[in-house]
């Protein structure tokens, strides 16, 4: 049946409209595929080299042990961004005399073909066939492979569960949200370190290998969890339950803005109930750790805001940016409603500025935890903040006006470059090199606190004066929303 099942996905795909897009893509992610695990097997060949360059007088096993959770720590985090869920149309196999459990065993057995499955085996094991098996024995080799692979297979299935949690619970991004930030910032105060747990954890394995076998154990619950959730799950009754729970989803609160506020909540649910928005949604929540990239001690010591200016602007506006940059190819299939129904296309543009800035406040407050490092990253947030909110958004629908292309909201956001255009590309330029463009010349005159006041400033400036931009936003739009949907319907 499993065979049956690839048969039908096989035909599926060469029968499809856009295959040759799909083929296209495919290749290409074949390519990178390639690539990465060229440069994985070199990184597994050389690792103990490598070691010894990078962490010179420390003992390489110590390393390697510390490393190895880090490793599935950082993997987790791109897999709940990046690692599709494997589907299956299955509502013509339920009338079917097929047990659900071979469905579900079709669709977990597919989530084991993933690149993220196949790299850290590159990595890790010829590490394990040479220097661990030297020092320790064969024996032990064989049991840290295990336990590496145990940790692969549980990451794998952990990230599908937690986004098919997600799909049916948005409660489940918040806190998961709240727990990584947490254990970051845990992390960079040094209360706990991975490494350490990590260095203990795979020294007990090398003194006892079979506890290498308490990872196969983790591996088994996550997989019998995820396989649960797909049965309770696979019924038509509680698929059609879910979806009426999605569509009366309402926003009592955005009421208060009148038909602007209505405008919003639609956008708001056309960002929940698909697959591409909801990818970068997920994204900017991934790009709130930037901080502790950008965030050094040096940089705060010296007032150094030029270094961090970029993540500031990046983080409070990455909702902007990113989910901003393909306006208004988002409402491509309904372009064309949009233009014969009486909307005032002067609050349609309303609201978008009104949906922005609730994004860019929203993760503002989230990042505002970063100021329990320092006050001065507070300042730095919140003058990008307010640049977000008053010129970025300008700058983000201007050129949307300038958008022809339709995206399909249905596709998934991995490798996919639908709607990619020219005006994403340019867009980038203006939006991050602004701020150092007011920023800088204060900073090569000693003042730093005052680049920070004028670039808030100017941003609220922009904030005050939003009627001017709405206008000149409106007849820009007037004078191409023709020519964008010609576009979208190609």
């Amino acid at each position: 049946m499993l065979i049956t099942f690839l048969s039908h996905q096989w035909k599926a795909f060469w029968r499809s409209k856009n295959k040759g897009g799909s083929i296209a893509a495919q290749i290409f992610i074949g390519l990178i595929l390639l690539y990465l695990l060229a440069v994985a097997v070199l990184v597994g060949l050389s690792l103990e080299i490598l070691i010894e360059k990078s962490f010179p007088g420390k003992d390489v096993l110590v390393v390697f042990n510390g490393f190895i959770l880090y490793y599935f720590a950082i993997e987790m985090i791109m897999r709940l961004q990046l690692q599709d869920l494997p589907t299956l149309s299955i509502i013509p196999y339920l009338h079917l005399k097929i047990p659900k459990q071979t469905i579900v065993n079709f669709l977990n057995v597919r989530a084991l073909f993933s690149a993220f499955n196949i790299l850290p085996l590159f990595i890790f094991i010829p590490f394990c066939v040479t220097a661990i098996a030297d020092i320790y024995g064969s024996f032990t080799a064989i049991k840290y492979i295990v336990a590496i692979i145990s940790l692969t297979i549980f990451n794998n299935y952990t990230a599908l569960y937690v986004k098919r949690l997600s799909i049916s619970n948005l409660k489940v991004v918040p806190i998961l949200l709240a727990l990584i930030f947490t254990l970051g910032l845990l992390e960079y105060f040094k209360v706990f370190s991975i490494a350490a747990i990590s260095n203990n954890v795979f020294n007990i394995i090398s003194i006892h290998p079979l506890a290498a076998l308490g990872f196969g154990l983790i591996a088994l619950i996550m997989f019998l969890i995820n396989s649960k959730y797909l049965r309770m799950n696979l019924y038509t009754e509680e698929l059609s339950r879910n979806e009426e729970k999605k569509t009366s989803t309402d926003y009592p609160i955005l009421g208060r803005f009148g038909e602007i506020g209505n405008l919003v909540a639609l956008e708001l649910k056309l960002i929940l109930r698909h697959k591409r928005t909801r990818s970068s949604i997920i994204m900017c929540v991934i790009f709130v750790f930037y901080g502790f990239l950008f965030y050094k001690k040096d940089f705060l010591k010296n007032d150094n805001f030029a270094a961090m200016l970029f993540a500031a602007v990046f983080m409070t506006g990455s909702l902007i940016s990113i989910y901003g940059q393909f306006m208004f190819g988002w409402q491509a299939a309904h372009f064309d409603g949009l233009l014969v129904n009486k909307i005032d296309f002067r609050k349609f543009i309303k609201a978008k500025f009104l949906l922005f800035t609730i994004m860019s406040t929203f993760t503002t407050l989230i990042i505002s935890l970063y100021g329990f490092i320092s006050w001065k990253i507070l300042a730095v947030q919140f003058a990008a903040y307010l640049y977000n909110i008053g010129i970025g958004t300008i700058i983000v629908l201007y050129f949307a006006t300038r958008n022809y292309r339709a995206i399909d909201l249905t596709k998934a956001a991995t490798f996919n470059f639908q709607g990619v255009g020219a005006s994403q590309w340019v867009l980038g330029l203006p939006y991050f090199l602004l701020p150092y463009i007011i920023f800088m010349p204060f900073s090569f005159a000693g003042l730093p606190y005052w680049g920070l006041i004028a670039l808030g400033a100017l941003g609220g400036a922009a904030l005050l004066t939003r009627e001017f931009w709405v206008t000149f936003l409106l007849n820009q739009f007037n004078k191409r929303k023709y020519n964008i949907a010609e576009g979208f319907r190609e």
